[in-house]
């Protein structure tokens, strides 16, 4: 199946893209790596009139530890680019490995990080370890910038809170003392797969004892969710396995799944309950494997 015609816009700055976006008036898409927006073109699931490039900004294809701000990561990262950042590795191996465990090696050449943010698709692995790193992304239009929580970003399957004339700049994952961070996710083949669930999970804890935790849900909901009932039974509880149990029950109670061809809801609950273990134990170890 062919691209059907269009006018393609390759900006040298992004605010001159912004610029571009604002006066094309919602009829342009924005175009980083491809390689969710070109296949539903193809498939006649998304009808731009114009598409607009980010290749030649090269600053929105950097990883970079900033201090005072933390990890600051550009929209045009590739997916193998964060798997391969030594800043990643050292501060938040996480990241990397959630990267690593996406489509196969040529689609993570060309995919951005950016691109998974926007796309909001309920499976996409990046936003749930990134909420439970606390992240957050800066949106630039014409008229200036905004930063908010990447948890704020997302308002249902493939809708987000950007503008029409926006665009995700980059995202920052704050400084912050854990203990670690884990995502493990199900899918129906070995790799490569879509995601029929995914847990994320970020503690800090003394000596076995859980002093703060996030479990973020991904592909349980019409968005990333945070089980927040679940936290809170973590918080100041020594992590035993009993606890694990009961954490795990309550997040598959707080999760909102639907039935499809790849999972039941009732098989997404139970997949809740035992990859939040998994998280949780991970994060509390990050030399673990995880476990059931």
């Amino acid at each position: 199946m062919y691209l059907p015609d269009f006018d393609y816009y390759a900006p040298a700055t992004v605010r001159e893209a912004c610029l571009t976006l604002a006066q094309l008036n919602g009829k342009a898409s924005i175009l980083a790596g491809g390689t969710d927006l070109l296949p539903n073109v193809k498939n006649d699931l998304a009808a731009p009139t114009a598409l607009i490039s980010l290749k030649k900004i090269q600053s929105l294809q950097v990883i970079e530890y900033v201090p005072g701000r933390g990890v600051v990561i550009g929209a045009r990262t590739t997916q193998n680019e964060l798997v391969r950042s030594s800043v990643l590795r050292e501060k938040y191996l996480s990241v990397s490995e959630t990267a690593h465990s996406m489509a196969n090696y040529q689609i993570r050449n060309r995919g951005t990080i950016g691109g998974n943010l926007v796309s909001a698709v309920p499976s996409a692995d990046l936003p749930p370890i990134l909420i439970a790193l606390q992240a957050s992304v800066t949106l630039q239009g014409p008229h200036g910038t905004r930063a908010l929580p990447l948890e704020k970003f997302f308002i249902g399957p493939r809708r987000t809170v950007i503008a029409s004339d926006e665009i995700l700049t980059e995202i920052v994952i704050p400084d912050q003392a854990t203990t670690g961070s884990a995502y493990f996710k199900f899918g129906l083949r070995r790799s490569g797969a879509l995601a029929v669930v995914g847990v994320a999970a970020s503690l800090i804890a003394e000596e076995m004892h859980v002093r703060e935790a996030r479990i973020v849900l991904g592909a349980a909901a019409p968005a990333p969710i945070r089980a927040l009932q679940a936290e809170k039974l973590l918080k100041g509880e020594p992590l035993t396995d009993a606890l694990l149990e009961e954490v795990g029950k309550a997040a598959a109670g707080e999760c909102r799944p639907i039935s499809d061809i790849r999972g039941s809801e009732e098989y997404r609950r139970e997949m809740v309950a035992v990859f939040t273990r998994r998280a949780l134990r991970k994060a509390l170890n990050p030399a673990a494997s995880g476990g059931a």
